[in-house]
């Protein structure tokens, strides 16, 4: 990871945010704290965790802080304050990934987020043109979060076959199956009628996992192209996206009125 981040600071002077990654085992998060701020990091993304010492370790080295839950609540969404999140990512059913546990899409999870809470919202989940961008603001978003828009950048790392599948398909192709956590979605793969069989036959999400190749899947598919091995996981904000550009024009095309 700091060999990932030195690569950026030769790209850039300007701030840029690094994820503190988490798991069931919380216990290297200092290590990996500690090498954050020996790098000048000025913003992480903290998923999920709610833990005091770890909110109190970044302020007390001037780090912003990005929370993001989930499955964001008004509960979750309020404690991160307390603990002095700066900005809360509010998540919508609409995102592409892990998503959400309850159904509650991004029109109507932004604004309740927004009304709860005095520090920046940002809004997440199918946004992937400046449409997008106009109605997070209008529901009280100050900005958004972007993900399957991304993986069609030039410089993205996916396979090329996931760049050219995404912007040849629409929402109408993607297919919803219950999993661990909660749902995955995904676009047609060589693995996704075997997906689709298990859930209409009702299949236990701990078995829907193990088929669906667990959280490997997504590497396998996505970033080597395994379509065998994987799904390839987007938002419903696919339809939108009509080819691969450099990430500069995306950001730009993003912020047309900003």
């Amino acid at each position: 990871m700091r060999e990932e981040i030195r690569k950026v600071k030769k790209l850039t002077e300007n701030p840029f945010a690094a994820t503190l990654i988490n798991g069931p085992d919380m216990s290297f998060w200092r290590a990996t704290a500690e090498m954050l701020v020996e790098e000048g990091v000025e913003v992480v993304l903290i998923n999920e965790v709610l833990d005091a010492e770890i909110y109190d370790f970044f302020k007390s080295h001037r780090i912003k802080m990005l929370y993001r839950a989930l499955t964001p609540t008004i509960a979750n969404s309020q404690e991160a304050e307390k603990l002095g999140a700066d900005i809360i990512i509010a998540t919508g059913f609409d995102e592409g990934g892990t998503v959400p546990s309850r159904v509650t899409g991004t029109f109507s999870i932004v604004p309740m987020i927004a009304d709860s809470v005095k520090i920046p919202v940002v809004a997440a989940g199918g946004i992937a043109d400046v449409r997008g961008v106009r109605a997070a603001m209008a529901l009280g978003a100050e900005g958004v979060f972007a993900g399957s828009l991304f993986l069609t950048a030039q410089e993205n790392p996916a396979d090329e076959k996931v760049k050219r599948l995404i912007v040849e398909s629409s929402a109408e192709d993607l297919l919803l199956f219950r999993t661990l956590p909660a749902y995955y979605r995904t676009l047609p793969t060589t693995l996704s009628p075997k997906l689709a069989e298990l859930e209409a036959q009702g299949t236990d999400r701990e078995t829907m996992f193990k088929v669906m190749n667990g959280y490997h899947s997504l590497w396998q598919a996505m970033r080597l192209g395994n379509f065998d091995q994987g799904v390839v996981s987007t938002g419903t904000g696919i339809s939108v996206i009509k080819s691969v550009r450099p990430a500069a024009e995306i950001v730009s095309d993003l912020m047309q009125d900003f």
